[in-house]
């Protein structure tokens, strides 16, 4: 069940209102460069806690684990669930994952755990299937056919459009009538019934690998929306290709924020910041150790 724009802005502007800015204690030098650095975030202390501590029981499936369990999606034993920010989402997110992205190193988890109602994981075969629904859904992924999120509305719209006339032809002309007003609906009127993106699917492997889920014929038709440019913070950056490149988790953030102010028309005051809980903060423990890696190495060069 998707949540109404009006009850979801209103939930987002509470949440928003005891939003309290991050604060961590870092160096001048690894603040200048920190782009995560302005998020609205929780309170992070249960994640210092759990690094102190190391790796902990997972309650499902017993696995070692560091602050959640990546089999399981949930976290482990010495970081309380309660403690973990849940995100509430305009729209539902399907993951499709590659079969042979380790479990480990995937920040699509992060949106299983942050937005468990709204997030849902599938390992590549197993894809859902959209056909019946395709105006209610996008796959952002970039590529020739591919539109701007401001664009989204319209071009569901479009499809709307375009499904009335077949059906039309097979249609006695008593019941024709609806269908020709659906056709006069102006398809650049965001409010025209119908024309709502109520899911988004996202695909989580290298970009070697996508190919192959891509062109899955579940998955062809859809419409293919592509994001803004931004610049990528992960620390896994694969070889070769460009810093613009995201991943999953970063994807999946600036999709929202885009959507919320491109789509719901709505000023962004930090609403899905929390998507970035775990990543932000394994940024700055990899940050502040590559930092210090630095610094021992030139006081023993000096």
């Amino acid at each position: 069940m998707s949540v109404s724009p009006s009850v979801f802005l209103k939930e987002s502007e509470e949440n928003s209102a005891k939003c309290v800015e991050t604060k961590q204690s870092q160096t001048t030098l690894i603040t200048s460069e920190d782009p995560l650095q302005n998020l609205c975030l929780a309170s992070q202390e249960i994640l210092q806690k759990a690094q102190r501590s190391g790796r902990s029981r997972c309650v499902k499936c017993g696995g070692s684990r560091m602050f959640y369990c990546y089999t399981c999606y949930v976290p482990v034993e010495n970081v309380p669930g309660g403690q973990i920010p849940l995100v509430k989402l305009p729209l539902k997110i399907d993951i499709i994952k590659h079969p042979n992205e380790t479990d480990g190193k995937s920040t699509a988890i992060h949106a299983k755990l942050l937005a468990p109602e709204f997030v849902n994981i599938y390992t590549y075969p197993c894809i859902p299937e959209y056909e019946e629904k395709d105006h209610e859904v996008a796959l952002i992924f970039p590529g020739p056919q591919s539109v701007s999120i401001k664009d989204i509305s319209f071009h569901l719209q479009k499809r709307i459009q375009n499904k009335g006339k077949t059906d039309d032809l097979e249609r006695p002309s008593f019941k024709r009538k609806k269908t020709e007003e659906q056709e006069r609906c102006d398809l650049n009127d965001s409010k025209c019934k119908g024309a709502t993106l109520k899911r988004v699917i996202f695909i989580d492997s290298t970009w070697n690998q996508t190919n192959k889920i891509v062109s899955d014929e579940r998955l062809q038709g859809l419409l293919q929306v592509e994001l803004k440019t931004r610049k990528t913070c992960f620390w896994r950056h694969q070889k070769g290709k460009p810093e613009t490149f995201l991943s999953t988790i970063e994807a999946i953030y600036y999709f929202l924020v885009d959507y919320h102010t491109d789509i719901l028309k709505e000023k962004y005051k930090g609403q899905y910041d929390n998507l970035l809980f775990f990543y932000s903060f394994m940024y700055q423990l990899i940050k502040n150790a590559k930092y210090s890696g630095t610094k021992q190495t030139t006081k023993l060069t000096h």
